[in-house]
């Protein structure tokens, strides 16, 4: 095992990993930005260094700077979390030489399944099913149009590299497809520094559900199980669970199998996801690989009882997978909520500044991530979640039960965040039955 690590994030995966760490007897550096000087993990650390200003291009995302406080810290390896640097082949590729290691895959896997037109030719490869769609990168929207007409309207325009639902545009017609072509394209240059644009046909009412992936270095990869993510806002995820309510026992069997088939075909290593849309009963379609540790990763360490942050580390410390598939069991029903300082009723909007009371629930099978604390100023430079909210009990209902008993415990003022809707949605009749889909908050938002 490593004896130092240095973590390359903020906020509560930061505090999480840190956590992990010390659990290992491994030291953790801590990097920050002068806006994150007071953060609870930074006081937490071992070692805490400013790598820069506030802004992230100027400090989280700037790899020499990470790497050169690595190096002054005598780090033996480098944990990314997720977001910022976390799949940037380039920056795994100098952290290794520079003799630090990356916890996560290869610069290799990494580039072949974190570009998703590559990562569609490798699914099909392994035998995956993948939804109907043009056969890798689109040259020009003339090109799109004829690749659309082909497969026939709705289609999806995605960004090759993209997430987080950037570079996403939904087409009904040529004339939208035109439009939407060239605002792919440009957000996906923004965001990403990429502008490569593939499509695909768009399914209308389809369930999202990501397999959780564990590989170690010896040819050794097993699946965790499903999470459920279907509850999400403009393509962000606000509730995750596991197991998935829509799926049966033989499509689950297939979809979890079809995901280790297209991680060892993609020579995955460590920890990640295989995601896949859902349409009706049996069919499911891959859309992307994650290649690193997900937001959502503790619903998995819930209904499995294993430590996905540790696991990450032993892996990247060339140590054995300690379990079989067949040891791995899922155990009731895990929820997880995204608790964003956001006004639900005012479009979303950030809701940044100073928290003067934080007041987080608990109780049996409860359990809840977060850095914030009374006093924590909540910067709008960053991602607005600050909590993950989750339960676990022995029945969906229950959890369903729990949820709510804790959405009504938990206290954040005077910040506006994204409780009262979690609240609305846990009380609908239509989530308690697991009659959810991509789209049910964009149906049910007005109402709500």
């Amino acid at each position: 095992m490593f004896k130092r690590v240095l973590i390359a994030n903020r906020g509560e995966i930061a505090l999480r990993i840190l956590r992990a760490c010390h659990e290992l007897n491994v030291e953790a550096v801590c990097v920050y930005s002068e806006e994150d000087r007071d953060a609870s993990y930074v006081a937490m650390a071992d070692r805490a260094i400013c790598i820069g200003p506030a802004a992230a291009k100027d400090s989280y995302l700037k790899s020499d700077r990470i790497i050169a406080a690595a190096e002054v810290a005598n780090a033996d390896a480098i944990h990314p979390g997720y977001g910022f640097l976390a799949e940037n082949a380039a920056f795994a590729d100098k952290c290794r030489e520079s003799n630090i290691e990356f916890v996560g895959p290869t610069s290799d896997s990494m580039r072949k399944l974190g570009d998703k037109a590559t990562a569609i030719q490798i699914a099909r490869s392994a035998k995956v099913p993948t939804i109907s769609g043009s056969d890798g990168a689109l040259e020009n929207s003339r090109e799109a149009a004829t690749v659309a007409k082909k497969l026939g309207y709705p289609v999806m325009l995605k960004a090759s590299a993209g997430g987080g639902g950037r570079g996403m545009r939904i087409a009904h017609n040529a004339k939208e497809l035109q439009e939407a072509f060239a605002s792919a394209q440009q957000e996906a240059g923004a965001a990403f520094n990429d502008s490569t644009i593939y499509l695909e046909r768009y399914l209308e009412h389809p369930r999202h559900v990501e397999v959780q992936i564990l590989a170690d270095n010896h040819g050794h990869i097993v699946h965790l199980h499903e999470r459920d993510c279907s509850v999400q806002r403009r393509y962000q995820k606000l509730i995750e669970e596991s197991p998935s309510p829509g799926l049966d026992a033989r499509t689950r069997t297939d979809l979890l199998k079809a995901a280790v088939r297209l991680a060892k075909v993609g020579g995955f290593t460590n920890a990640g996801t295989v995601e896949f849309l859902v349409e009706g009963k049996r069919s499911f379609y891959f859309i992307e690989a994650n290649t690193r540790i997900q937001v959502e990763h503790p619903v998995t360490e819930m209904v499995t009882g294993i430590d996905l942050i540790k696991a990450q580390l032993r892996i990247a410390a060339n140590e054995p997978l300690p379990f079989t598939q067949r040891d791995i069991k899922s155990t009731g029903a895990a929820i997880e909520c995204r608790i964003n300082a956001e006004d639900p009723d005012n479009g979303f909007m950030p809701s940044a500044g100073g928290i003067k009371t934080f007041r987080p629930p608990g109780g049996f099978g409860v359990r809840v991530d977060t850095h914030v604390h009374d006093g924590y100023r909540i910067s709008p430079r960053y991602d607005s979640m600050i909590a993950k909210l989750l339960v676990h009990q022995k029945t969906r209902e229950d959890a369903i039960d729990t949820m709510l008993r804790c959405l009504r415990e938990f206290s954040i003022a005077p910040n506006k965040t994204t409780i009262p809707l979690h609240q609305k949605i846990f009380a609908m009749e239509a989530f308690r039955k697991g009659e959810v889909d991509t789209g049910f908050v964009a149906r049910h938002l007005e109402g709500m």
